[in-house]
């Protein structure tokens, strides 16, 4: 194939993912305007259309302020996805330093187990937790929650410090140690911080598999333990109501600043790895 025919496969394949890449952001557009409309409807006014500052409010975004329901499950999110992020971050580093050991026996089940909340159907996860959860009194409170979620974030964590691991220089421990260093002390001043990048890149997956998860709250969460997504379920189901909207137009830009987050983690990844090996 000439080079002509790979500008034309090329400018083919581009031209499909830009369709693609539209076929899933524009809907997500489109509920960031609707979020300020002036009117209780799920549809673009005539006013809007017009864009009349009159049809454009933000009464939707005070709602959220003002309903008790709403500021409940803001709160229980952010402790829940917060002290969940911190379980999946410690178990999830340890286990990677683990699997990072070469003379570990059964290495590649071990693995396997411990990724197997991500790619185990999450309804099944649901089920089989409850069922646990309720034999030990752990159901509907938010330490049941909370170590749900760190069991599903903690493989995002393993997966993130073990790629960072590779990376990582082992003749820094063992001069450490040389040096009179303990493990403790080697493993604080010397890994840790060079593992960081990875270490917080998990950390915030972690956190956003939390943050956006609905399944097991269901099973799970009482009234107490209501969650953003969980509140949002049931006001889709029992009341429709323009808030959500507001609500989904603060997750998306919250899951921008976190992508970028993570994104900065990465570049900082690579310029670490590049450097350690100058």
């Amino acid at each position: 194939m000439d080079n002509f025919g790979w500008k034309v496969v090329r400018g083919v394949f581009v031209a499909v993912v830009v369709l693609g890449l539209c076929f899933l952001v524009l809907p997500l557009l489109v509920i960031v305007p609707l979020s300020f409309n002036a009117e209780p409807y799920f549809t673009f006014t005539e006013g809007m259309l017009r864009l009349d500052g009159e049809a454009y409010s933000l009464r939707w975004y005070r709602s959220i302020l003002e309903n008790p329901e709403w500021s409940k499950a803001i709160g229980n999110s952010f402790i829940i996805g917060v002290f969940a992020t911190l379980v999946a971050t410690v178990l999830g580093t340890l286990a990677a330093l683990g699997l990072n050991n070469p003379r570990l026996p059964f290495r590649q089940a071990i693995s396997a187990l411990l990724i197997s909340p991500m790619v185990t159907p999450v309804i099944i996860v649901a089920v089989g937790v409850f069922f646990f959860y309720s034999s030990m009194g752990l159901a509907q409170t938010h330490l049941g929650l909370i170590l749900a979620h760190a069991m599903l974030g903690a493989p995002f964590v393993v997966i993130t410090v073990t790629a960072t691991l590779a990376g990582f220089d082992q003749t820094l421990m063992r001069a450490a140690t040389s040096l009179g260093a303990g493990p403790l002390t080697a493993f604080t001043r010397i890994q840790l911080p060079l593992i960081s990048p990875g270490v917080l890149t998990g950390a915030l997956f972690a956190f956003i598999a939390s943050f956006d998860e609905v399944v097991v709250v269901l099973f799970l969460g009482g009234v107490d333990q209501r969650t953003i997504p969980r509140q949002m379920w049931s006001g889709i189901r029992e009341e429709i109501s323009p808030t959500i909207l507001a609500i989904a137009t603060l997750l998306i830009v919250f899951a921008i600043l976190l992508l970028l987050a993570v994104e900065l983690l990465q570049r900082r990844n690579k310029l670490s790895a590049e450097t350690s090996v100058k």
